[in-house]
């Protein structure tokens, strides 16, 4: 893993290197421009590889708010979709909860993650800040002393970036968490025995807020990106190919899960993008080690259901630059020391809900009949119940970042 090159090596100085330069990355990087400490953020991918990577997009205050505090909300706040509420579908109804009401004038935007990325790529290279892409053989080193490094091979040359601290934000395949000794880490995880098949599609939304969809059939999401952009998901086994499912085919089976005005006012088209992604819970502890400090799907995935993904990275990335601003402003290590606590109570809390909205909306293999039944009662009583949709709402807006403290 740490294999040393024979090519000489390029020294660099900084106080934050940052490894990943998807959202939470970037928006660490920018975050940390904006307070006045320095970071390099390295990337093993090309810009338009990162991109290119299809997510969701539904962001929570917390989230909007540092993308403004970052400089680059501009572009979301005048293209952005905001949405005060969403519809849960069951027994071929919808019920409304409303998000706004119930939580005190909270709201989501619809905004995509790709979007988000671009905003803070194109901030960052105004700026001039140091980002290196196409980096290979990315390694971390040192990370249980005062002195880490990160060592990386570019265009033949080999680099090494001498730093106060790493951060992690390279994702869940990514060097940091992988370079942990196994004693040192406890990995949590539940697979989830489907996945969500996706399409995009240059149509209108069938919907002008999100449909969450429980169907006997399965579940079902309808999404989009804008007004005239839209992205629906549906529930299919594991074993399951993108090649087997055409558009026609993806069309029909969304429909069927569907009530019926949604059905028959749905506009499809082509797709421009398909794919499956298998879901997962998964969360590791802790999330610093050292001088390493792990952010967003480095240290924990959620199953998409509850929005919460990127939301998360966000409010790590803002405990992060908050430990890391008092640490060189303040000479105070208390932000340091407590990151991994206080990101932890807030990861779990928000894996809880993804967890439960996912268990309730989806059809489970082994559940049977009184599975649905039972997701179907539960659903009754909480569009019923005031204390039951506040719930749901509370935590789908997003708990706030000092919730419980």
């Amino acid at each position: 893993m740490n294999t040393a090159s024979t090519a000489p090596q390029t020294q660099h100085r900084t106080q934050v290197c940052i490894v990943g330069a998807g959202p939470s990355g970037l928006l660490l990087g920018q975050l940390l421009h904006k307070a006045g400490v320095d970071a390099i953020i390295v990337e093993r991918q090309s810009p338009e590889y990162v991109l290119g990577r299809i997510r969701a997009g539904v962001l929570e205050q917390v989230t909007m708010d540092l993308l403004d505090e970052a400089g680059v909300g501009q572009r979301m706040h005048a293209e952005g979709l905001v949405h005060t509420g969403f519809d849960m579908l069951f027994k071929g109804e919808r019920h409304r909860i409303d998000l706004h009401s119930m939580t005190g004038g909270k709201q989501v935007m619809v905004y995509g993650q790709t979007e988000v990325t671009r905003d803070l790529m194109d901030a960052r290279q105004a700026t001039g800040l140091p980002t290196v892409y196409e980096a290979s053989d990315v390694a971390i080193h040192d990370f249980d002393t005062a002195s880490p490094k990160v060592t990386y091979t570019k265009d033949g040359h080999a680099h090494t970036i001498s730093c106060d601290f790493i951060a992690g934000c390279d994702g869940f395949h990514g060097v940091c968490r992988a370079s942990v000794p196994k004693q040192s880490i406890t990995e949590f995880e539940k697979v989830y025995p489907f996945g969500w098949l996706g399409l995009l599609s240059d149509t209108p939304p069938v919907h002008h807020e999100l449909i969450y969809a429980n169907s006997p059939r399965g579940f079902a999401l309808c999404s989009q990106r804008s007004h005239t952009r839209s992205r629906y998901y549906l529930q299919v086994p594991l074993t399951d190919k993108v090649e087997q499912w055409s558009d026609d085919a993806f069309w029909a089976e969304l429909r069927l899960r569907l009530d019926p005005q949604a059905a028959q006012t749905l506009v499809t088209g082509a797709s421009i993008e398909k794919s499956i992604a298998p879901l997962r819970s998964f969360v590791t502890e802790p999330m610093r080690f050292g001088s390493l400090f792990l952010a967003g799907d480095a240290a924990h995935i959620v199953p998409p259901t509850g929005a919460k993904g990127l939301n998360l990275a966000a409010s790590d990335v803002k405990y992060l630059c908050s430990a890391f601003t008092e640490f060189y402003k303040d000479h105070s290590r208390t932000g340091v020391d407590h990151y991994s606590e206080r990101c932890l109570r807030r990861v779990w809390r928000a894996s809880r809900f993804s967890w439960w909205f996912t268990s309730l909306m989806h059809r489970f293999p082994d559940n049977g009949e009184i599975g649905q039944k039972l997701q179907e009662a539960e659903l009754d009583y909480l569009i019923h119940s005031e204390a039951g949709s506040r719930s749901v709402a509370e935590n789908y807006v997003g708990l706030p970042l000092n919730f419980g403290e």
